[in-house]
C-alpha cells in the first residue's frame, strides 16, 4: 500500500480534536486557559498529571513523562501503525485521503484487519437476529423483558446453528481463515476451520472507544455441550482483564454524574437491564473476576482523583455472588471513590429484578446500597457464633484487620464503633485489637519500603541521566522570564507578531534547557501552521524533550486566551529589551578600548545610538 499524502496526514489532524480521543478513555476536566488534565491513561497514578491542549493537539503526562499528538496517542493506546492511526482518524472525519504513487508499503500491525473482522461479525450476527432460525434467541430476549428495540441499541445477535455459515460470510467479504482465526471468530479441530459461535445468542464486546474487540454468546439449545457463557479468547485487541462490557455507553454517563457513580453488574443481561431501568452507567466484566486492570480503566473514565465518586458492585445473594463481593473488597484501596454492595431482595440479580418487580426496583438498589466495608465486616462476623465469649473474640481478631485497613483516619473510629456494637463488645477493647492489626500491616509496610528503597539506591547511578524538567530549573528571575516566554511561544505563538516572537527567540537564552527548546521553537519554519508545535517539541534535543513537553502543557498564567496573548507579546518585548540592554553593555566596554575618531569607534558609537532608539520604541509600545 502507498503512503498517504502528507497535506491528508495534516489535514486530519487539523480536523480532530484531540480532547475528544483521549475523552473516550480519559475524563478530562478543565485546567486553565486552553488546558484540561485526567487520569495518565500510561501509568498507574491517583492524581491527575496528564494535560492535554487541544488548540496545539498535544498531551503530556507530567508523572511519566509521555507525550505526543493524536497520532501518537492512539498507536500508543491502541497499538496500530501510523497509517491505520491516519485512517482511522480520517473515517472519524469523513475524509478521502489519497496515496502517493509508488511509495513504500507502510508499517502494518494487522489489528486494523482484526477490527474489521469483528465489525463485520457484529453485522453478520445481528441480521441473523431477525431470521426464522432465531426465533429461540428471540424468545429468551423476551422472556427477560428485552424487546427489538432493546436487542438493537445493545447490538445483540444471533450465531446460526452449522458449523461454517459466518465463515463462509465473512471469507465472502475478503476477509482470510488467518484473519477470522486471529481475531478469534473460528476454531480448528478434527473438523478443520469452523464458526467459534454457533447456536447462541451473541453480545458484541466493545472497547471505551465504541470498537467492536469480541463477543459474549449464551447457550440456546439443550444439545449443545459447551458451557453457558462462551467468550472470545484472548487475541492481540481483546484482553479480557482489561474489558468491560457496556462501558463504552456508560462512560459518558459517568464522566457527567454528580457523584460519579459506577455500577458493576455480573453479567451482559444485568447491564442491559439496568441501562433500561435508568441506571445508565452500569458495566461488567467479561469472563473473568473484577481486578486491577479493571479499576484502572474505571478510574481514568471516572476520573478518580477524589472521594466524591462511588462504585457499586450489585451481587448474588448466593455465595458464589458474596465470595465475589469480598475480591472486590481486597482491591478497594486502589479507588479513591467510595465502595458499595448493593445485594437486591431475595438474591435477585437486577436482570430477574427488573422482570419481577419493574424498574423502579432495580433503580432502589442505589438506596440500599452498603458501603464496602460494612459488608465485608458483617461477611467476617457471620462465620462466628457470636453469642459465645469465645465466638465474639474469634470475631474481632477476623474483622480487626479489616478495620484497619480503612485509610480514612476520620472512618475508622466510627467503624471501630460499629464493630463493637455487632459483637456487643467494649469500644476500647475492639480500637486495642485494631490498633495491634495495623501495626503488624504497618511492620510489613516499613519492610518493603527499605526494600523497595534499596533497590532504589542500587539505580542511583542511571539518575544522573534523568530527563531536565520544569522542577530541577533553577529559581531565578532571568530562569523565570525565558521558561514564561518559552510558555507563551509553544501555547499562543500562533497569534502572535511573528516578526516580533522570531527577534525575541533570535537570541541565546542564559538557561541551557530553555536554549535547546529555544533553538527548536525559532527554528519552526511556520508557527501559523497547525501541527507545528508537536514538530518543534519532536525537535528538541535530549535530554530537554520532556522540558519542552512540559512548557507546552503546563497552564499559562493567564485569565483567558486574550490574556494570555497579551502577556506572551509582553514576555517577547521584555526578551528583546533585555538582549538590547545586553549587547548595549558589551557595545560601552568595547567603546572604552577603541578609538574614538576610528572607524571601529564611530560604528560602535553609532550603533549604541540605534539601541537607544529601539529600547525607547520598545518602552513607548
Amino acid at each position: 500500500m502507498p503512503l498517504i499524502r502528507q497535506a491528508d496526514v495534516d489535514e486530519v489532524k487539523a480536523r480532530t480534536n484531540i480532547a475528544d480521543i483521549v475523552g473516550e478513555r480519559v475524563a478530562l476536566k478543565s485546567a486553565g486557559v486552553g488546558s484540561l488534565k485526567g487520569l495518565c491513561p500510561f501509568h498507574d497514578e491517583k492524581s491527575p498529571s496528564f494535560h492535554v491542549r487541544p488548540q496545539v493537539g498535544y498531551y503530556h503526562c507530567f508523572g511519566c513523562g509521555a507525550s505526543g499528538d493524536v497520532y501518537s496517542f492512539l498507536r500508543e493506546m491502541d497499538h496500530v501503525s501510523f497509517t491505520e492511526a491516519v485512517e482511522r482518524l480520517a473515517g472519524r472525519v469523513g475524509l478521502a485521503l489519497h496515496y502517493e504513487d509508488g511509495g513504500s508499503a507502510p508499517e502494518t500491525s494487522g489489528r486494523s484487519r482484526l477490527y474489521a473482522a469483528n465489525t463485520a461479525a457484529a453485522e453478520y450476527f445481528r441480521g441473523q437476529l431477525l431470521t426464522a432460525d432465531a426465533e429461540e434467541g428471540r424468545r429468551f430476549l423476551g422472556e427477560r423483558g428485552f424487546d427489538a428495540g432493546a436487542a438493537a441499541h445493545f447490538g445483540v445477535g444471533f450465531a446460526p446453528r452449522g458449523w461454517d455459515k459466518m465463515l463462509k460470510a465473512l471469507t465472502a467479504q475478503g476477509f482470510t481463515r488467518e484473519e477470522l482465526s486471529t481475531a478469534g471468530l473460528v476454531s480448528t479441530g478434527q473438523r478443520g476451520v469452523y464458526d467459534r459461535f454457533r447456536g447462541r445468542l451473541v453480545w458484541p464486546i466493545r472497547d471505551v472507544s465504541g470498537q467492536t474487540i469480541g463477543f459474549g454468546a449464551r447457550k440456546l439449545f439443550d444439545d449443545d455441550q459447551g458451557p453457558k457463557y462462551l467468550n472470545t479468547p484472548e487475541t492481540p485487541i481483546y484482553k479480557k482483564a482489561q474489558v468491560l462490557y457496556g462501558l463504552d455507553l456508560a462512560k459518558r454517563d459517568i464522566a457527567r454524574g454528580d457523584p460519579r457513580r459506577v455500577v458493576v453488574v455480573e453479567g451482559y443481561t444485568d447491564v442491559m437491564a439496568c441501562h433500561l431501568a435508568g441506571l445508565t452507567t452500569a458495566i461488567a466484566t467479561c469472563g473473568t473476576a473484577f481486578g486491577t486492570d479493571h479499576i484502572k480503566v474505571l478510574r481514568r473514565v471516572m476520573g478518580d482523583d477524589n472521594a466524591s465518586g462511588e462504585v457499586v458492585f450489585t451481587f448474588d445473594g448466593d455465595e458464589a455472588g458474596q465470595k465475589a463481593a469480598l475480591r472486590a473488597f481486597t482491591e478497594d484501596d486502589r479507588f479513591n471513590a467510595q465502595t458499595f454492595v448493593a445485594v437486591a431482595p431475595d438474591g435477585l440479580d437486577p436482570c430477574d429484578l427488573r422482570l419481577q418487580r419493574g424498574d423502579a426496583a432495580v433503580r432502589s438498589l442505589m438506596e440500599t446500597k452498603q458501603p464496602m466495608f460494612e459488608f465485608a465486616i458483617d461477611r467476617k462476623l457471620s462465620g462466628f457464633d457470636l453469642a459465645t465469649v469465645e465466638g465474639r473474640v474469634g470475631a474481632l481478631r477476623a474483622a480487626a484487620p479489616i478495620v484497619a485497613e480503612i485509610r480514612d483516619r476520620l472512618l475508622r473510629p466510627g467503624y471501630e464503633r460499629v464493630l463493637a456494637r455487632r459483637l456487643g463488645m467494649d469500644p476500647t477493647e475492639v480500637h486495642s485489637e485494631v490498633e495491634r492489626a495495623a501495626r503488624g500491616g504497618a511492620q510489613t509496610s516499613r519492610h518493603e519500603t527499605v526494600t523497595r528503597h534499596d533497590t532504589a539506591s542500587e539505580s542511583g547511578a542511571s539518575s544522573a541521566l534523568a530527563p531536565v524538567t520544569l522542577a530541577n530549573l533553577p529559581r531565578t528571575a532571568d530562569v523565570a522570564v525565558e521558561r514564561d516566554a518559552l510558555m507563551g511561544a509553544l501555547q499562543y505563538g500562533h497569534q502572535v507578531d511573528q516578526a516580533l516572537l522570531a527577534r525575541a527567540l533570535g537570541a541565546p537564552f542564559r538557561t541551557p534547557g530553555l536554549d535547546a527548546v529555544r533553538e527548536a521553537v525559532a527554528a519552526a519554519p511556520d508557527r501559523t501552521r497547525s501541527g507545528w508545535v508537536t514538530d518543534a517539541v519532536n525537535s528538541v534535543r535530549e535530554p530537554y524533550r520532556s522540558l519542552a513537553g512540559e512548557l507546552l502543557m503546563t497552564p499559562f498564567p493567564a485569565r483567558n486566551e486574550e490574556g494570555a496573548v497579551a502577556s506572551t507579546t509582553d514576555l517577547a518585548r521584555r526578551l528583546i529589551m533585555r538582549s538590547l540592554q545586553q549587547e548595549k553593555e558589551e557595545l560601552l566596554g568595547a567603546v572604552q578600548r577603541v578609538p574614538a575618531d576610528s572607524d571601529g569607534g564611530r560604528a560602535l558609537r553609532m550603533r549604541l545610538r540605534d539601541i537607544d532608539v529601539e529600547r525607547q520604541r520598545f518602552t513607548e509600545s
